[in-house]
Parts: C-alpha cells; sequence; structure tokens
C-alpha cells in the first residue's frame, strides 16, 4: 500500500508499531451527555489524512468529516440527537436532523410534508432517524492491504404498512482518502411500496468559504422556486444574515462507466485552492468529489444555504425531487418496489489534495 509517500509491505508496516490502530482502523464510541446520551458511534482513520464517525443509532449516516484534522463536513445545530427524541409530524424532522457528512431521507417519503393516501409524511423521512442491527465494524488484511468496512441493518416498518429493509455497507482502505457506501433497499413485506431516497451530503466551513467553487456534471439545471435565480450555484460567499435557502434540480449528466461497465457514474467536484491545515497556517488545495449511480439516482438536488448560523452545502443524489410524495404521485414518478424486489445504490466520496 502507498502510505506516508512510500509503498510499503504489511509486514515492514507491522515491524514499526505496536499495533496497526496507531496508524489506521476503526473505534467504537459511546456519547454520555445531554441529548445525545447513548448515541453509539464508530470512527474510521484511514491514516492518509482522512477521518470520519459512522452514527449507528441515525441509520450508518455519516457524522464528522476532517481531513488533516480539518472539517470536511456541516454539522446541524441539534447535535448528535438520540433519535427517542425524533417526532415524525410536519418540519419536526429539522429538530433531530444531525447533519454530518451524509443524512440519508426516506426511505418511502422524501422532501416536504405532504398527505398521500390518507397519510400523514413529516419532513424528509424516517430512516434517518432508525438506529442499526447487526451492526458489524472491523478492519482486516487483504495481503498488504488493510480493509476497513462498516455494516448494518435498518428496517422502515409498521403494523398494516410499509416493510422495507436498507443493509448498508460502507468501506474504506489504509492510505486511501475516499469513502465507498453501498446500499440494499429491499421489500420484505407483501405490498407494493412506495419508494423514495435522497442521499443528503452536507459540506461546511472550512471548505466552503468564498474561494470554493462547485463543478457540476449534469447538463439540465433549474431552480425549484421560480424567484430563485440560477446564477451562483456554482459558487460560494461569505455568511449572510436572512439568505433565503436556494433547492437547486440537476438532470441529464455526463457520466463516466465505472466497474467494467457495469455502472454509470455521475459527479460533483467541489474544490477549495485554500483549504487551511493546521500546520504553520499552511493552505493547500483540496478537492471532494462525490459520485454516485446515475442510473438508480437519476436526479440530484443542490442545496445552498450560506446564511449565517447555517453555512452549508448540500449535495444530494436522488431517485425523486422534494417537494414531497404527493406530488411525486401526482406528476406520475412516484417510483414503487414490489413485494421481493430490491434496489442497489452505491456511492463515493473521495479527497484529494496537492
Amino acid at each position: 500500500m502507498n502510505l506516508y509517500g512510500k509503498k510499503w509491505t504489511r509486514r515492514e508496516l507491522e515491524a514499526r508499531i505496536g499495533r496497526i490502530d496507531q496508524i489506521a482502523g476503526v473505534q467504537k464510541f459511546r456519547m454520555e451527555e445531554g441529548p445525545e446520551s447513548g448515541v453509539e458511534l464508530i470512527q474510521v482513520r484511514t491514516g492518509a489524512g482522512l477521518s470520519y464517525y459512522v452514527n449507528t443509532f441515525h441509520a450508518m449516516d455519516i457524522s464528522l468529516a476532517k481531513f488533516l484534522g480539518v472539517p470536511l463536513s456541516w454539522h446541524s445545530v441539534n447535535g448528535e440527537v438520540h433519535p427517542s427524541y425524533y417526532d415524525s409530524r410536519g418540519i419536526e424532522w429539522l429538530r433531530t436532523a444531525a447533519g454530518g457528512l451524509l443524512m440519508t431521507c426516506g426511505l418511502t417519503s422524501v422532501g416536504s410534508p405532504s398527505e398521500d393516501g390518507g397519510e400523514k409524511l413529516g419532513q424528509h423521512g424516517r430512516i434517518h432517524h432508525i438506529p442499526a442491527r447487526q451492526v458489524v465494524a472491523e478492519s482486516n488484511w487483504d495481503g498488504d492491504e488493510l480493509l476497513m468496512r462498516i455494516r448494518g441493518i435498518m428496517e422502515e416498518n409498521r403494523l398494516f404498512g410499509e416493510n422495507l429493509r436498507l443493509t448498508r455497507e460502507i468501506r474504506s482502505k489504509m492510505g486511501e482518502n475516499r469513502i465507498i457506501i453501498e446500499d440494499l433497499v429491499e421489500n420484505i413485506g407483501f405490498e407494493k411500496t412506495p419508494h423514495m431516497i435522497l442521499y443528503h451530503f452536507n459540506f461546511g466551513f472550512p471548505l466552503m468559504n468564498e474561494h470554493t467553487k462547485i463543478s457540476f456534471s449534469s447538463n439540465k439545471i433549474f431552480p425549484r422556486d421560480k424567484e430563485t435565480p440560477l446564477e451562483g450555484c456554482d459558487s460560494w460567499q461569505k455568511p449572510e444574515i436572512g439568505y433565503k435557502e436556494r433547492v437547486y434540480y440537476h438532470e441529464d449528466f455526463e457520466s463516466v462507466e465505472f466497474e467494467n461497465k457495469k455502472r454509470k457514474m455521475a459527479s460533483v467536484l467541489i474544490k477549495n485552492p485554500h483549504f487551511p491545515v493546521n500546520l504553520k497556517n499552511r493552505e493547500i488545495p483540496l478537492s471532494v468529489r462525490v459520485s454516485w449511480d446515475v442510473e438508480a439516482l437519476p436526479k440530484l438536488i443542490e442545496w445552498k444555504m450560506p446564511a449565517a448560523g447555517v453555512y452549508a452545502l448540500g449535495i444530494e443524489p436522488a431517485n425523486c425531487l422534494v417537494e414531497g410524495r404527493a406530488a411525486e404521485r401526482e406528476r406520475g414518478t412516484l417510483i414503487f418496489l414490489e413485494p421481493g424486489a430490491s434496489v442497489k445504490y452505491r456511492l463515493e466520496v473521495e479527497i484529494t489534495s496537492e
């Protein structure tokens, strides 16, 4: 593997350390006070500068992510609130949404609250507040490569209703600054069920500042709200008091073939030429690329919110838009999973620096 500017074998590294956790690995933590009390996190360190936490109480979503000790992700004012505080009504989701590098929205509803088929649906669905079962957190050698894997299962279900299962696996490799997310969503029930999903990646200061540029591989971009100007969707700015959120829809992506032409991946590139690192006030050019399987997730929602006290960019691959399930049904675009059917999703986050 490549590490610290040199190629190493497993035995060469083991000769220089007491245990591999000195360099990279996975470790579990439990939070002990406030609304976060009881929440379990798993830290992943790749040894190449990237570290991040997986929140097993919030759908195996990814919390704080850092590069060289400096944050990449945005965090909500709520903190890592225990899901027992979650209220599914209306926009109450906003009181317990944790933020972090990734929040998953769905699995049967995404976006604004709505009423569909007599069912009242809250903001962004339930999955972000469902804890995982059968959690696996491990690092294992494969030849001279140390592979780190986090896996868990979440079920969104109710009596006389939906019965969907999300199996998530998150992988990284020592010496690389890359996160691979692979999800399997299954309808394990016996009724056809609506399926909406959105991957809410969140980036914040200091990655996001007035030097930051955002490049999209989409050929079609339009605002959700008619009064929102299209200008500025690819740039960032200083914090602004009273800024009104802007939401853009991206479609028709340029994509590259992936995994022996089995999948096509679209991407968004966030570049900051002056990313600060904690080394004598040094700055480096930094790029963060979010990629996803565009055939399974044909939509991208951009949430631009540089308001003072928020200051977040959301990059959100999805199989739907964000006006809610009733709007999807009315447009004829609502996706369903038949009994026993399943769908796979793959996404990646990669950090590169010079």
